[in-house]
């Protein structure tokens, strides 16, 4: 997992409440088995219309939020479903990071575990964002997560709060792999020594 530590990028400003996991991913993209190439299906209804050409009314369509890295939406985001593929289809379309006044519980902590920085700051502050990003089409942030700080070229717009493990894990660019991996010696001369605490499976057999 790639390590976040001070991320700039173009704001892609979604202004919606309630954006639910079906709306990120549709149910019919679930079937790859791959973890990758969920980027092109991500908003699929909204991003598309029925000819599968770009819809030019979706928000993160229109000119200036083509490379956006950082995602700006409203309240409740990531609702609906557990699925781990909606984030997994969001870092594939290039954001690592989400801001919203408030997140789903399960896609909150999936973002982590992807290397994805979900940000909770106040609504009036959220909606500030959504108002320069729209105004300004191309308008970049830069989120410092040792400071825990999200920024313009203006200064610092605003605090916000992360918990310790996850700030440590995304920092390292640890997942739940890596930090087993982190006790690989550990576990190795663990596995080593178990044939002479435990018998072993022949001599279980004839016992």
């Amino acid at each position: 997992m790639q390590p976040y530590l001070k991320e700039t990028g173009t704001v892609g400003p979604l202004d919606r409440v309630d954006v639910d996991t079906d709306q990120i991913i549709p149910k019919q993209f679930l079937k790859r088995i791959e973890r990758t190439g969920f980027g092109p299906f991500a908003f699929f209804d909204w991003r598309y219309k029925e000819d599968g050409t770009p819809n030019p009314e979706f928000e993160l369509n229109r000119p200036g939020y083509e490379n956006a890295t950082v995602l700006v939406a409203g309240r409740n985001f990531g609702c609906g479903s557990s699925r781990e593929h909606a984030p997994w289809a969001l870092e594939d379309m290039g954001f690592r990071t989400i801001i919203a006044p408030s997140f789903a519980d399960i896609f909150f902590n999936n973002c982590f575990q992807n290397g994805m920085l979900p940000v909770i700051l106040r609504e009036e502050t959220v909606k500030d964002i959504l108002d320069r990003a729209k105004e300004r089409p191309g308008y970049q942030l830069t989120v410092d997560l040792e400071d825990q700080t999200v920024s313009d070229e203006e200064g610092v717009i605003a605090s916000f709060e992360v918990d310790e493990f996850r700030k440590h894990c995304l920092l390292k660019g640890l997942d739940s792999v890596g930090l087993t991996l982190q006790h690989e010696g550990d576990i190795t001369s663990f596995e080593r020594g178990r044939s002479a605490l435990l018998p072993n499976a022949k001599e279980s057999v004839h016992a």
